[in-house]
């Protein structure tokens, strides 16, 4: 049976045998590609971008630009790019109707079939994929320091990637995924979209969505579980280590938090945009294709400093929400009232005063200045977990330094092709 994702298509893995890989390689052009590009071509490749078949063309771009849909009216908020110099094009010959050899880390990862090559203004794509052309948001500093051209093509891989320890029992793809819900019986599935340690706010964040998920049809009593989904791509300084985020989050499972019946952990490759509600609607796409059925957002989601207001993803989703073949659990900004002595939210209890946010900085800062936070903030089996990751995968921390940025083992590789 036909396994149906994003826009209504049908997800299909982009993936050559090794006996064909070596005769449809034969004679091409190598052209070597960075990490971004090789998470996206495992994106595409895997199905976890359905319905994209490859890296988009300038009709397509222009029209999730101007209108946040792919040219065939399909809801899609995210530009994904193959961008060339000027120099690169002459050097390898590029063409409309060649394929070439993607190659990364020095072996074969994937052939690409050149359809089109094209230019598109930056500023404009700035402007209208994160609301601002301020060269200081992220997504604009990456989207500026793309070369000259674009390519457009279909991509196929031409072998799997290695996926290194401790990453390989979370690298689940689209149809893998589908294939364990449905051994589990969960019926309905709420993805928690991370790039964090979990605190005792995300835990709850968690638990509450699920609750949401469940009571929708008390009558039926579905089954119903949490599928943290980590966003492991491009680090920044001050970051959490990837091995630290995995791995604390399959701790409260572990822990008994959550429990196998009701909780797992995975992984996606993808280098955050920061595109606040622009990807809040690619993160429902991405989720859709991985078979959940519903997904959380919260407050401020995917955003960065003050582009954003609180709640933007929120009302941009709602406009296409009868598009989206997943359903939004929308939460409010999470609190703790020492009063109450429970979780509350803006607008619930009368203690304003006295309320505490669940700070992902503050509690960072605390945890470099080496003491271990209170029970209400981390649970200990994961605090416990972090900082072992942090001795063991961080030069000791669990925060991205220089020398993990140096030294680091990669999350995965491309091996020879046999």
């Amino acid at each position: 049976m036909a396994e149906i994702g994003h826009g209504g298509k049908q997800i299909v893995e982009r993936i050559m045998e090794p006996k064909e890989a070596a005769e449809k390689i034969k004679g091409l052009t190598e052209i070597p590609i960075r990490s971004q590009i090789a998470n996206e071509v495992i994106g595409l490749a895997y199905g976890y971008f359905t319905p994209l078949e490859g890296f988009m063309n300038k009709a397509d771009v222009d029209s999730v630009c101007k209108n946040m849909r792919l040219k065939n009216g399909i809801v899609w908020s995210i530009p994904i790019l193959f961008d060339v110099s000027d120099e690169e094009i002459s050097k390898y010959n590029l063409k409309v109707g060649n394929s070439v050899l993607l190659t990364y880390g020095g072996n074969p990862m994937a052939i690409l079939d050149v359809e089109e090559i094209f230019d598109y203004d930056k500023k404009a794509m700035c402007q209208a994929v994160f609301g601002t052309d301020d060269p200081k948001h992220p997504g604009c500093a990456r989207t500026y320091q793309y070369k000259d051209k674009f390519v457009a093509g279909k991509i196929t891989l031409v072998q799997r990637p290695k996926i290194n320890d401790p990453y390989g029992p979370y690298f689940i793809p689209p149809l893998e995924m589908r294939k364990r819900f449905a051994e589990k019986g969960w019926k309905r599935i709420v993805a928690h979209q991370t790039r964090n340690v979990p605190h005792t706010g995300h835990e709850w964040l968690m638990k509450g969505a699920w609750f949401q998920t469940y009571a929708e049809l008390p009558i039926e009593k579905p089954l119903v579980g949490v599928l943290v989904n980590a966003i492991i791509g491009e680090k920044r300084k001050g970051d959490y280590i990837d091995e630290a985020i995995i791995l604390t989050h399959d701790e409260l499972k572990k822990a008994g938090y959550f429990g196998d019946h009701n909780h797992m952990t995975s992984l996606t490759f993808w280098d955050m945009r920061y595109a606040g509600p622009r990807e809040a609607v690619f993160h429902a796409a991405l989720r859709t294709n991985l078979g959940l059925t519903h997904h959380m957002f919260g407050r401020d989601h995917a955003g960065v400093g003050t582009y954003y207001g609180a709640y933007d993803a929120h009302r941009l989703l709602a406009t296409v929400q009868d598009e989206l073949n997943i359903t939004p659990v929308y939460s409010m900004n999470w609190l703790f009232c020492p009063h109450c002595g429970e979780i509350t939210s803006e607008g619930l209890c009368n203690h304003q005063k006295e309320w505490q946010k669940f700070s992902g900085t503050v509690i960072r800062s605390i945890v470099q200045d080496g003491v271990k936070p209170p029970r209400l903030i981390y649970r200990p089996e994961v605090f416990d977990v972090m900082m072992e990751c942090g001795e063991k995968y961080g030069f000791g921390s669990p925060f991205v330094t220089d020398e993990y940025l140096d030294k680091r083992i990669p999350v995965f590789e491309i091996p020879p092709l046999k």
